[in-house]
């Protein structure tokens, strides 16, 4: 929306030496974190009444959801893929995107969230990983971001890595995002057990992740209890109405949760899994029965185990444990929901949308799952991953915009690289805030070509005004968008115009109004820009490619301008091309196989918004860029 013909007080065009601020990525957000407003007041109901109590377009029940499909059914459904792996201390292997399903490229996931156990946390592996993001990390993102899938929330703690991926135009309705994480092994002094979270609210409704390692063996099926009710009630978070994990509206609990089978020796256990009578051994999974007898468990949720027992592998193998242990088969690796009794409720200044949604939803949160799954083809681990898709319907959702950024077409001058914004009077701005350039198929909103602090002056019009530096602006050719970053909210809430797209035509997120900078090519190299540049560059990132040799010196014409769909389809990303040879399923292997017990024989090893410890995962990972004023 373009501003009218009414009074603007801009920003002067050549903007003031700024001050001398920090880089945005080396800052750890302090500042109102305890408030959670700006949850905008504008609600649109998820679908029209007559058409949800007719069953038009009514997703698969959930006993049937494991051969479904989900299929859009109103506006407030959102899809999520959850993904948990105890990954064994093992080097990640080259191609893990069979593991996101068949139908990640075309656009049909909403939200891809992965719990990882026992990453490698070995002290000089750690201390890499402080600097520089982990390789499990940037493996998801090299395999995400070409999907136009954006990192939102990430914690690690030791072994224990959560990763929650969005689309980019979903990015705006993630709000409030914060993490949190639990020691529990060595009673609380270690954190190679324990459990990691991450927060938010997703179009007005809060939804938490939690990623858990609990202990091992049958015996400590007590101890595996308690540590799970003392993350509970540890894991709190600032500000608004869901302060703890089952406060919020949807808890999706994951992870090596170390349940096992009781009473039926391993000789039983095999032929069970031997001649596909799984039932048999669900009566006697203790997570199955502690849900009757413990409290703590009221609630949750699990689609029936229809596939073997993920743990424990002879690795490099689909052979179950042939060593002198002989570990018992067993499903460790889980994925579990709970609903809230009573979902967010519909604010009352709107009583016409609060009775129909009253009558027609309760105005609760449903879950769906359609699929539950185990995936036998890894085999770096001695635990096979599982994964998990649901449709989240909400009864109304949020989607009034904290922030509305206004780009003109060309940027002929230096004076013209502007951003022209206004903001929601429910949104409280922070001197911490910033605009960003960053690349189509950006990876995490620290990922950024370009920044400026989002300071101005409000007019009675509420529209602000910042200019980009002239030297700050990128030199290459390609497709840009821009994005604004809340501190408060710790997430992108504004970005130029996107499209998300949910047919398999295109693998690209956005439509004809991607932004492009048009530079011209120079043959007067800028050393201290290409310098700069060249120390931000990634081995492993095929979603931001190395900036060109040739930057320019001086601005000569730069045009910010819709991309035609012709010119979209001969400049692509070069993730697009990468990832072609990268989809073969490695999924497609024979049943796990029962070998007798007997000595094992030799086998090849296959190939928020604080989070006070460790540190996360990606913020530092460009340690040596600052920027000098």
């Amino acid at each position: 929306m373009l501003p009218g013909p009414c009074a603007v007080i801009r920003v002067s065009p050549a903007l003031p030496s700024r001050p001398a601020l920090p880089d945005p990525r080396l800052f750890n957000p302090s500042e109102g974190h305890k408030k959670q407003s700006g949850l905008g007041p504008t609600l649109v109901p998820a679908k029209d009444a007559a058409r949800m109590q007719s069953g038009e377009d009514r997703p698969t029940p959930p006993q049937l959801a494991s051969i479904s499909r989900p299929r859009p059914t109103a506006l407030g459904t959102k899809t999520v893929y959850i993904v948990t792996w105890n990954v064994g201390s093992a080097v990640p292997p080259d191609d893990i995107t069979s593991l996101f399903g068949p139908n990640v490229a075309d656009g049909s996931i909403d939200m891809f969230v992965i719990g990882l156990q026992e990453v490698n946390s070995m002290i000089n592996k750690r201390l890499k990983d402080v600097l520089f993001s982990d390789q499990w990390s940037e493996l998801c993102m090299d395999t995400l971001s070409p999907f136009g899938y954006v990192l939102a929330a990430s914690q690690r703690m030791q072994g224990v890595l959560l990763l929650v991926f969005s689309k980019i135009c979903h990015l705006p309705f993630l709000r409030g995002v914060q993490t949190q994480s639990t020691r529990t092994g060595l009673g609380g002094y270690w954190g190679n057990k324990g459990g990691v979270s991450a927060r938010m609210t997703v179009f007005g409704h809060p939804v938490c992740f939690l990623n858990c390692h609990l202990p091992a063996h049958m015996r400590n099926l007590e101890q595996r209890m308690e540590d799970f009710e003392s993350i509970l009630q540890q894991q709190q978070f600032e500000g608004g109405t869901a302060t703890g994990v089952l406060d919020h509206d949807v808890v999706f609990w994951f992870g090596d949760l170390n349940f096992r089978i009781e009473d039926y020796d391993i000789h039983v256990v095999k032929c069970a899994i031997e001649s596909s009578k799984l039932p048999l051994l669900w009566e006697r999974d203790q997570l199955n029965m502690a849900k009757n007898t413990e409290s703590i468990l009221e609630g949750f949720m699990e689609g029936p185990l229809k596939f073997p027992p993920t743990y424990k592998f002879d690795v490099g193998t689909h052979t179950y444990d042939t060593s002198a242990k002989k570990r018992k088969p067993a499903w460790t690796d889980r994925i579990l929901w709970r609903l809230r009794r009573t979902g967010s409720p519909v604010p009352t200044h709107n009583a016409s949308l609060q009775r129909g949604l009253t009558s027609w939803l309760g105005g609760a949160t449903k879950v769906i799952q359609h699929k539950y799954q185990s995936h036998m083809g890894f085999t770096i681990s001695d635990h096979k991953p599982v994964s998990s898709l649901f449709s989240l319907q909400f009864p109304f959702r949020v989607d009034l915009p904290l922030v509305e950024l206004q780009v003109n077409k060309e940027w002929c001058n230096a004076s013209d690289a502007t951003v022209r914004f206004t903001v929601a009077s429910t949104y409280q701005r922070s001197s911490w805030d910033w605009v960003a350039i960053y690349k189509v198929r950006f990876r995490h909103h620290k990922d950024y070509q370009a920044y400026v602090w989002a300071k101005g002056e409000v007019d009675c019009f509420t529209f602000l005004q910042v200019t980009f530096a002239e030297e700050d602006l990128p030199r290459d050719d390609c497709e840009y968008i821009l994005g604004y970053f809340s501190n408060i909210m710790n997430s992108i809430v504004a970005h130029s115009p996107t499209v998300c797209r949910s047919d398999s035509s295109n693998v690209s997120s956005e439509d004809d109004s991607t932004m492009v900078l048009l530079v011209p090519n120079s043959r007067s190299p800028s050393p201290k820009t290409g310098k700069r540049h060249h120390r931000h560059r990634r081995s492993r990132s095929p979603a931001v490619p190395a900036l060109s040799s040739n930057p320019l010196p001086a601005l000569q014409g730069l045009s910010l301008c819709p991309r035609s769909k012709e010119s979209q389809s001969r400049s692509r990303s070069p993730c697009s091309a990468a990832k072609k040879e990268r989809l073969v399923s490695p999924d497609t292997v024979p049943s796990p196989t029962i070998s007798p017990l007997s000595p094992r024989s030799p086998v090849s090893p296959g190939s928020g918004v604080t989070a006070p410890e460790p540190p996360r995962a990606l913020n530092l990972y460009r340690i040596d860029f600052v920027y000098k004023f």
